[in-house]
């Protein structure tokens, strides 16, 4: 039976439409149309065969050209590129930067023993280090909303190299007053350091912020092995300058980030004045969003803080554990505080920002626990895993909320904010956890952290921080 198509018409009319028809035309037509389709295809002349296979090979060609600009998940592959690239750049200033500062804080007590005039002032330089970073984060904002990042990190870079620079003179000359100005140097340096994590924020796609702070912090894991390294190993490198080859690695490798970051690609500051106009800072500041991710970082990093400098003087100085084991445990202490970030922007995308701020902070409570059931090496290393751990999941949760909390225009403002409440506390905890331990003990410090931390969970039980991102 012939297709409707062909049903009336006359021999030479159905034969003058076979004849027009394109060949493989088989899915129109009668049965005989598409018989005699598939008879003129095997006739078709070579030259039509490789006519038709240059066609496929430039729609092939074509294909292929779409799918490298084919957004990914709402991103172009160029985008992507760009984007390791500044990860990449980030994580390596993020692991010089940590390595110079766990040597700093490695070795600041033992030179200051070495330099200080009376004993009592053997800690100074730590403290002088954490003052210098929470001094200097509103003016490391401000001048980054001049000049922009890649300008402003390259000049905290260069800060941190004429820190170490000087580290090393004063090691030399065995001048206390100097080396406690190159100290407050490198916290200087610091502060610019901590902003890597907001660049990262600012250069990621939509929705995966968090993934970005994490992928930075994983550098850390790096400068956490290479510190301690560094300080233990560059002692004798200089002759005559105890630990200068130490301060010499540093300061070069900081030269280099200055370099390097002068490449960073960032967001145009004409971007942000484009973009809607600032509000009055108390407004920002007023916002529960704002108050919360403010509180995750002054929760996380004080507490942290606070303990951690305690612990070592409860294990080994109070109850007589050897130094190694001192060590080792706030070597865990560390490790656990960067070896989350490989799954933490992970777990905020499956579980939310809210929850994972939660989590942390349930998990610093688990640092009590441990620190109440008992003194020996297992209970420190648990209650310092425990402060580890806890300290990342606020500290990146608070970083991404924060990022939600403020417009484009805002965003230098309400991070120096930020960064100033977080470190300026941090700096209290560090200067009073020796009183604290002395006049109070182990537990005494166990029980002023457990304030913080219960203001935390609180204030993100009222919040609820997932519930408002969800309905914006």
């Amino acid at each position: 039976m012939r297709h409707r198509q062909c049903a009336g018409q006359g021999r030479r009319s159905v034969e003058r439409r076979r004849q027009s028809r394109p060949p493989a035309c088989g899915t129109i037509g009668c049965f005989a149309c598409r018989r005699t389709c598939r008879a003129r295809q095997e006739r078709a002349p070579q030259e039509f065969r490789v006519k038709r296979n240059s066609q496929r090979d430039r729609r092939s060609r074509r294909h292929h050209e779409l799918a490298r600009e084919r957004p990914q998940g709402g991103v172009t592959t160029r985008a992507m590129n760009l984007l390791n690239r500044n990860l990449a750049m980030l994580m390596g200033a993020q692991l010089v930067g940590v390595s110079g500062t766990v040597a700093m804080v490695t070795l600041g007590g033992i030179v200051g023993q070495r330099l200080a005039p009376t004993p009592a002032l053997a800690t100074l330089p730590l403290s002088v280090h954490i003052v210098g970073t929470a001094a200097t984060t509103v003016g490391a904002a401000w001048l980054m909303s001049r000049i922009g990042r890649p300008r402003g990190f390259a000049v905290g870079a260069l800060i941190g190299s004429l820190g170490y620079l000087l580290a090393m003179a004063a090691t030399g000359l065995a001048s206390f007053s100097l080396f406690c100005v190159a100290v407050a140097l490198v916290g200087a340096a610091n502060a610019f350091a901590l902003q890597y994590r907001f660049a990262a924020m600012e250069n990621a796609p939509e929705g995966r912020e968090s993934q970005a702070i994490s992928l930075v912090l994983v550098g850390s894991l790096g400068g956490a092995i290479v510190g301690p390294a560094l300080a233990a190993q560059g002692e004798h490198w200089i002759e005559g300058i105890p630990f200068g080859g130490a301060f010499l690695v540093v300061a070069a490798s900081y030269v280099v980030v200055a370099g390097m970051l002068r490449r960073l690609s960032s967001r145009d500051l004409a971007d942000d004045a484009a973009a809607e106009a600032p509000r009055p800072l108390g407004v920002v500041v007023r916002q529960p969003l704002f108050l919360v991710a403010v509180l995750g970082g002054v929760a996380g990093f004080g507490v942290m803080t606070f303990v951690m400098t305690a612990a070592p003087l409860s294990m080994h100085v109070v109850d007589g554990h050897s130094m190694t084991a001192t060590a080792a445990v706030i070597q865990a202490h560390v490790l656990a505080m960067y070896l989350p970030s490989l799954v933490t922007g992970y777990l905020i995308g499956r579980l939310g920002i809210g929850r994972i701020m939660t989590i942390g902070a349930l998990v610093l409570a688990l640092t009590l626990v441990a620190g109440f059931l008992g003194r020996e090496v297992m209970h420190y290393g648990a209650a310092m895993i425990a402060l580890g751990v806890g300290w990342n999941f606020l500290y990146i949760g608070g970083t991404a909320l924060l990022g939600h909390s403020h417009r484009p225009s805002e965003r230098f403002r309400a991070q120096a904010v930020n960064e100033f409440s977080v470190f300026g506390v941090s700096a209290c905890g560090s200067l009073g956890a020796g009183a604290v331990m002395h006049f109070a003990g182990w537990n005494g410090v166990l029980l002023a952290a457990a304030l913080p931390i219960a203001v935390a969970l609180a204030t993100l039980a009222a919040v609820r921080p997932g519930q408002r991102l969800a309905g914006a």
